[in-house]
């Protein structure tokens, strides 16, 4: 049986999804028996957990758990945001595989589920923040050991940025002004908004070259939107780069080439 609650579902859907698999709610405190322990929780890869407004967004876990006699199995896996309206449990009794990395250990392996739309509650930005990962791990001798926050994971706001620049082509030594903007995803309408006042790198790579070098550093306006100008010198790409914030990831414009004549 596999159950799934999405993004910023409703708290009371959460209490009624602990209810029915008889799990430790995001509140209790820690337990276990015996001498089994968790050795290592990676939630999608050891990065963080980008969403935009349409597509779901899947990432795997991997527990990884030892006891004396043998890892029998992972109960549930569940996250819990920063307040009970922004949880995402998934939790499975069938579905959780383990493999053996020895006659102790083992790694039990499953699936967060993050939907921008889901229909069963709702979404508000304040969910783009550190996220708690527990889980359940059950020995072979009956040992058991339940953390509430085995490891923590980032969820982030997806970005865009765009860059255009003109005149094209360009007499050398004209100017040339680049625009563009830097947009994310805003979960409470399933829009992009521009992202005010963030700094964002202006950055050229010469023709037949493959590194881009920063030229100069400029901040969004109140839209999210970003000019600024350079002197033609040289053909080559232009693009903006915005090194990301803990709500929201680095993203890099694709180069736009100018022909300097």
């Amino acid at each position: 049986m596999r159950t799934t609650l999405r993004l910023g579902v409703l708290g009371t859907s959460v209490a009624l999804v602990a209810t029915a698999i008889g799990a430790t709610s995001a509140q209790a405190a820690d337990g276990g028996s015996g001498d089994i322990t968790i050795d290592k929780v990676v939630v999608n890869g050891g990065k963080p957990v980008v969403v935009g407004t349409t597509n779901v967004v899947s990432a795997k876990v991997s527990v990884t758990a030892s006891d004396d006699s043998g890892i029998a199995e992972t109960t549930y896996i569940s996250a819990f945001g920063p307040n009970p309206n922004y949880a995402q449990i998934w939790y499975d009794d069938g579905d959780i595989t383990c493999v053996k990395a020895s006659a102790t250990t083992s790694t039990c392996t499953g699936t967060l589920t993050f939907d921008p739309q889901a229909s069963t509650g709702f979404v508000d930005n304040g969910a783009a923040a550190t996220w708690n990962l527990a889980t359940l791990v059950s020995a072979n001798d009956h040992d058991y050991i339940h953390r509430d926050a085995a490891t923590t994971f980032r969820v982030q706001r997806y970005s865009k940025l765009t860059v255009n620049a003109s005149p094209e082509p360009v007499t050398k030594g004209r100017t040339i002004t680049v625009t563009g903007k830097l947009s994310r995803a805003n979960w409470e309408d399933n829009q992009y908004h521009g992202y005010v006042s963030q700094p964002v790198k202006l950055q050229f790579r010469k023709k037949g070259s493959n590194t881009y070098s920063t030229v100069k550093t400029i901040k969004t306006n109140s839209t999210g939107n970003l000019k600024t100008t350079v002197t033609a010198s040289t053909d080559g790409y232009f693009r903006y780069s915005f090194a990301g914030t803990a709500t929201t990831p680095a993203v890099n414009a694709t180069g736009d080439f100018v022909d300097v004549r």
